[in-house]
C-alpha cells in the first residue's frame, strides 16, 4: 500500500530536524560522535512509523539507534513520535538500503534490524528483498564478528527464502521460531506487527550472527538468483 503524502511535510519534519542526519555521507567512520557515551551502534532498516524504533530506543537507552526509511512520508511519523518522547538515542536517516556502504564503514555497527520488509514475490525481483545475497555482504562488510541481523516478518515464504539466503552466505542461526509470539508479546513490536498480533497472524523471527565463514562485499559477485518466486499470504504461487 502506498503511503499517502504527508501535509506540512517539510515543516513537520523541521520540527524533529535535531533527530535527523540530512548527509548521512559525511558521518562515515564517526556515527559515535553523535553519541559519544553509547556502547552500541544499532541500524534499522525500514522503520516505519517507528513504533518499534521508539521502543526499542527507550528499552536500551546506551545503545545508539540509526534509523533509516526511504519514504519520508512514514519517516516524519516516527521522526514526531521520537521527538514528543524526548527520545535523545534516535538519528532518523532518509536513504535507500543500497547505500550503506556510502555511509557506514567497515565494522562500525553492532546490530541490524529488519522488520517487515518488502517481499517482492516475483522472482525477478528477489534482488531486491532486504535478504538477498547482495544486500547480506553489504550487511557483512557493516558488522564485526559476532555482529548480529534481527530479522521479523510475517511472510513464510520470504522468511524461509531468507534462512536459505543467510545459511548460503556462511551465518549463523539462532532464535529461529515461526510464532514468536506464541506465548505473548514478545520484544518489541513494529505498527504492522502490533495488527497481526491482534488478528492471530504468525511472526517469524531469526536472528543471524556473523561468522569467520560469513560471506562479505570481497568475496565476490554473488550467485544469480533463479527460481526465486513467493507465494503470497494465501498460498499463491507467482510464477512470472
Amino acid at each position: 500500500m502506498r503511503m499517502r503524502k504527508k501535509p506540512n511535510l517539510l515543516p513537520r519534519m523541521e520540527r524533529c530536524a535535531r533527530l535527523q542526519i540530512k548527509t548521512p555521507e559525511l558521518m562515515l567512520g564517526r556515527w559515535r560522535s553523535e553519541m559519544p557515551e553509547c556502547r552500541a551502534l544499532w541500524l534499522e532498516l525500514g522503520c516505519g512509523k517507528g513504533r518499534f524504533t521508539l521502543s526499542t530506543a527507550q528499552h536500551n537507552p546506551d545503545a545508539l539507534l540509526l534509523a533509516v526509511e526511504k519514504v519520508e512520508d512514514a519517516m516524519v511519523i516516527a521522526m514526531e513520535r521520537a521527538y514528543d518522547a524526548e527520545a535523545e538515542n534516535i538519528r532518523f536517516i532518509s536513504m535507500d538500503a543500497l547505500d550503506l556502504r556510502n555511509v557506514f564503514a567497515p565494522q562500525e555497527i553492532e546490530r541490524i534490524f529488519i522488520n517487515f520488509c518488502d517481499p517482492w514475490p516475483k522472482s525477478r525481483d528477489a534482488k531486491h528483498r532486504l535478504t538477498a545475497p547482495d544486500f547480506l555482504r553489504s550487511y557483512a562488510d557493516l558488522l564485526p564478528l559476532g555482529g548480529q541481523i534481527h530479522f521479523k516478518t510475517d511472510n513464510r515464504p520470504l522468511f524461509d527464502w531468507s534462512l536459505e539466503q543467510f545459511e548460503a552466505e556462511g551465518w549463523a542461526l539462532g532464535e529461529v521460531t515461526n510464532d514468536l509470539h506464541k506465548n505473548g508479546v514478545c520484544g518489541d513490536m513494529t505498527d504492522y506487527e502490533a495488527k497481526f498480533y491482534s488478528q492471530g497472524v504468525s511472526i517469524n523471527r531469526l536472528v543471524a550472527t556473523k561468522t569467520q565463514d560469513t560471506k562479505n562485499g570481497a568475496d565476490g559477485k554473488v550467485p544469480r538468483l533463479r527460481d526465486a518466486a513467493l507465494s503470497d499470504a494465501r498460498g499463491r504461487a507467482d510464477n512470472t
